[in-house]
């Protein structure tokens, strides 16, 4: 397994998830406006799947069985991790605890792990439907389209996923339309802002770096998935050269990857919330810092030690998933449930990652973060 060779251009950006999303504010209006108020996006979907008309269904039944000494519903969880210490299902675990759901009582969650071994999801999506459970929720895109090939019928709660209609999930974020639905983290305007950002950082960059996974949904002929699209566009529009280097897990080859990085002489590294990046975070930090890389994480990343860190974090999706269970339990359908989207954004600068690599902070660009690491 290793880094894929793909050194990829396009002009088309991934498809926006919905006519709702104001124009593009620049970092730092945008980082104001965040520590005032939120976008209203999630008080919308929560409003419009609450005051729906929802009719009973099978699961529903089996809520009230389970109230009354009947088999309480089963929850499958399909992870791209493992099941040891799994912040996203302590996570779902509290969510449901939270919503007086009382695991093994009223409630029974069987969790499936593909611990970064991603060839693994299909069979275990397929475990999940011969189990028989009553809904599936799903953690990242992999994970989502495992499930979505296994069964047109279950519900399927995805979280931790880019553009849901880009890869084919929903026909609308307002009306999903089929089985699924869920929580994304996509925000349109997040490698835009996090290339400015860069840019802040390193004005003469000419050639930028973007680290990706082989295994995500959506990829076209090139091999490109709508993140690394969105990714080359935003880079391309400041006037920059950006690359997309694909990682593959389970042990991808990290250093194959920074050889190429060096062969390109790229200027920083982008490195996308993708499944493989995530889970060997740190490591390509460290990696990165090494070689005085400067790098952009997501801010759910933030913990593996790169220097700059701006977006939406995964772990604001996690305790949402079993609010939308609860919903399908009591009789809401996925296909009229909206998807939720997390617009929360943070932006991290780690000062001991800039001592380590000897890169000096502009004053104007801490004046933007919302947390510094000393």
């Amino acid at each position: 397994m290793g880094v894929d060779g793909l050194v990829g251009k396009t002009d088309h950006a991934a498809r926006s998830s919905g006519a709702d999303r104001p124009p593009p504010m620049e970092p730092t209006a945008q980082l104001k406006h965040n520590q005032g108020q939120t976008m209203d996006r999630r008080r919308f979907a929560v409003t419009a799947a609450a005051t729906g008309t929802f009719l009973a269904t099978p699961l529903a039944s089996r809520l009230a069985a389970a109230q009354t000494n009947g088999p309480p519903p089963r929850i499958g969880l399909l992870l791209n991790g493992a099941a040891a210490n799994n912040p996203a299902v302590e996570a779902v675990r509290k969510g449901f605890s939270q919503l007086g759901y009382v695991e093994g009582e009223n409630v029974v969650l069987e969790g499936r792990y593909a611990e970064g071994k991603l060839d693994r999801l299909p069979g275990l999506a397929a475990e999940l439907v011969e189990a028989k459970v009553d809904a599936i929720a799903t953690f990242g895109g992999p994970p989502t389209t495992a499930a979505l090939s296994a069964t047109k019928q279950l519900p399927i709660i995805f979280a931790v996923v880019a553009d849901p209609i880009a890869v084919g999930w929903v026909s609308s974020m307002e009306r999903p339309g089929a089985n699924a639905t869920g929580i994304t983290n996509h925000d349109p305007t997040q490698p835009k802002r996090q290339v400015e950002l860069i840019k802040k950082l390193l004005p003469d960059m000419k050639r930028l770096a973007i680290l990706s996974d082989a295994d995500i949904p959506g990829a076209d002929a090139s091999g490109l998935a709508p993140i690394d699209r969105t990714n080359i566009a935003a880079a391309e529009a400041l006037g920059i050269e950006a690359r997309v280097l694909k990682l593959r897990g389970p042990t991808p080859e990290t250093q194959g990857a920074f050889d190429a990085m060096a062969a390109a002489r790229a200027d920083a590294l982008l490195v996308l919330e993708v499944p493989v990046t995530l889970f060997h975070r740190k490591q390509i930090a460290d990696a990165a810092a090494a070689q005085r890389i400067p790098t952009m994480f997501s801010a759910g990343s933030a913990d593996a030690g790169g220097l700059l860190s701006f977006g939406t974090k995964v772990d604001d999706a996690w305790p949402r998933v079993p609010v939308y269970v609860d919903r399908i339990l009591k009789g809401a359908k996925p296909a009229d449930l909206p998807v939720e989207v997390i617009d929360r954004r943070d932006f991290i600068i780690n000062l001991k990652t800039a001592k380590r690599i000897g890169l000096p902070i502009p004053p104007e660009l801490l004046t933007l973060a919302t947390r510094v690491v000393e």
